[in-house]
């Protein structure tokens, strides 16, 4: 018996694994097998095949398809694929999507979706288009759109989610429950009830657990919590992310300019703020966007430009520094033949702590009551690092070139070089966010400015003071 129940279990557990397998991402074989489905137009094995996916899982799927491919598939899909595919779409793709449908077809899946994704389909169309769609869709609906249209992109009025549940503080629990139980239009999700005076402003929250705990003459007044985060409706949606983090919010109040309750903010919304902002942030500090990987050839290529372009620059204005010491490097060889390793060990260091710089200031980590306490961290850590590589470099050198002179220059200014990178990683950020500069898109380019100059006017210098 031991031995058919071990054999039961382990099919199972192969069954489950494999259903999971299924179940979430995507994998190059089911790619294919769609593929081959849409070019030999087999409607019901992607029928079959996409019964139960989930939508982020479909739109990747018509991310991966060919282009030409894409169209096809949403014929062969129509009337069977959830609107929410249309808002995980990334956004070139779905423009290209969009461009052959008219408006009523656009019309029809943004009203499905939730307020604060409709809106971010809505604001990639051109505005002559963006009216057309908005004439199609109910009067009710289209004035909720609108609204939120209406706030600046990345604030906390384009997250927020208009339906949600408030009662007046006077109510009791069993009020506040007859009245959930006979409302048609609850919110889809909702973490909390928010109580309001008679202004419509927040006063309080009573988290769905509570409510469900208490008997139906408790006072709604009597359980609620006082301690809330309010979001200004105009409130940057990185601010948001960080209350949410900070606080360990499931859900928060947006109101007005008057104080007023108009809608609120949940974690789910926050969640794709944070994996936004996070992968913005590391494409910036590559000079690239999100929109490079599906964007046209022209498109890309012209958003990489600027940055290379300024790269350009400043490679040449290294170079002028060089040529102060041409007839060094003509003497003696063997700069030539070390000189980089002084300039790549700069830029190496000073991109570390770059990189720890730009992310504590997007968390709010790095601070002017703490800026001097890490800063000198970072100059400690810089001296230390350089100390240890130039006792390494400076002993490979001597080696190398058998000349004591040579091993001694190239320590000297890997010590010094390292020190400044550490340095500059750190004050060219803080700089740039002082100045209103994202830190995550200029601070590498000025970083590896400092720390090749320098590295080669410490190196070439030196060498010229010693040995010329």
């Amino acid at each position: 018996m031991t031995d058919v129940q071990d054999k039961l279990q382990d099919e199972d557990a192969s069954a489950e694994e494999e259903g999971a397998a299924h179940s979430y991402g995507l994998n190059d074989e089911i790619v294919q097998e769609i593929q081959d489905a849409i070019e030999r137009e087999d409607a019901a094995f992607i029928h079959d095949t996409l019964e139960d996916w989930y939508s982020a899982d479909t739109a990747d799927l018509i991310e991966q398809l060919k282009p030409k491919l894409r169209l096809q598939f949403l014929q062969i899909m129509k009337g069977r694929l959830d609107p929410d595919v249309y808002s995980d779409l990334d956004e070139n793709v779905r423009d290209h999507l969009v461009e052959d449908m008219d408006a009523a077809e656009i019309a029809a899946f943004v009203n499905e979706l939730e307020i604060d994704d409709a809106v971010d389909v809505l604001e990639d169309l051109e505005e002559d288009e963006q009216r057309e769609v908005l004439r199609e869709i109910p009067a009710d609906d289209r004035a909720a759109l609108q609204e939120g249209l209406s706030y600046s992109e990345d604030s906390a009025g384009r997250l927020m989610q208009r339906n949600l549940i408030a009662v007046p503080e006077y109510w009791n629990i069993g009020q506040t429950i007859d009245y959930l139980r006979d409302t048609d239009d609850l919110p889809d999700e909702f973490y909390e009830i928010f109580v309001v005076d008679p202004r419509h402003h927040p006063i309080g929250t009573i988290p769905l657990n509570h409510a469900m705990r208490s008997k139906r003459h408790v006072a709604v007044r009597d359980i609620m919590d006082e301690e809330q985060k309010l979001i200004p409706v105009d409130m940057d949606q990185e601010d948001v992310a960080y209350l949410f983090q900070q606080y360990r919010l499931t859900s928060a109040a947006v109101v007005n300019a008057d104080g007023a309750l108009i809608g609120v903010i949940t974690v789910d919304d926050i969640v794709d703020v944070i994996s936004e902002e996070a992968e913005e942030d590391i494409l910036r500090l590559g000079g690239v966007t999100e929109d490079d990987l599906f964007g046209s050839i022209w498109s890309t290529s012209r958003s990489r430009f600027l940055w290379l372009f300024v790269n350009l620059l400043t490679a040449i204005a290294a170079s002028v520094a060089i040529s102060f010491f041409d007839a060094t490097m003509e003497a003696i060889i063997a700069l030539a033949i070390l000189m980089p390793i002084v300039a790549s060990m700069g830029g190496n260091a000073g991109t570390q702590t770059m990189t720890v710089a730009v992310r504590a200031l997007a968390t709010k980590e790095l601070t002017a009551a703490n800026m001097f306490r890490i800063l000198s961290k970072e100059t400690v850590v810089a001296l230390l690092n350089g100390v240890v590589f130039a006792v390494l470099i400076g002993g490979i050198a001597w080696l190398w070139f058998d000349d004591r002179q040579i091993g001694v220059i190239i320590a000297v200014a890997m010590v010094f070089n390292i020190l400044v990178a550490g340095v500059a990683g750190m004050l060219v950020p803080v700089t740039l966010d002082r100045m209103n500069i994202d830190p995550a898109i200029a601070s590498s380019v000025f970083v590896t400015t400092v720390t090749d100059i320098v590295g080669f006017v410490a190196f070439l210098g030196l060498a010229t003071f010693v040995l010329l």
